[in-house]
């Protein structure tokens, strides 16, 4: 089973260190411990950043680390990932 809040803290970790607003994917990439290879973990829910980026439905540009987080976890549950 995934923890929706731990995975939450994941992506916020990993994520709130990019320079925002940041107006595509590829502006989060710096930010990313380990690049587009970064991956994120919980329960039987496991996929890089590179995956992650396929199954978005984000509304670039973002203007903080809140927003973006919200709608990667709005589009992992939409498509029934988590």
């Amino acid at each position: 089973m995934v923890d929706r809040d731990e995975l939450r803290e994941q992506f916020t970790e990993a994520f709130e260190d990019a320079d925002y607003p940041v107006s595509s994917p590829m502006g989060l990439i710096p930010a990313l411990p380990n690049g587009p290879s970064t991956k994120f973990e919980s329960g039987d829910f496991s996929m890089t950043a590179m995956e992650l980026n396929t199954k978005l439905d984000g509304d670039f540009p973002y203007e903080n680390v809140d927003s973006l987080v919200d709608d990667v976890m709005a589009s992992l549950e939409s498509r029934d990932l988590i």
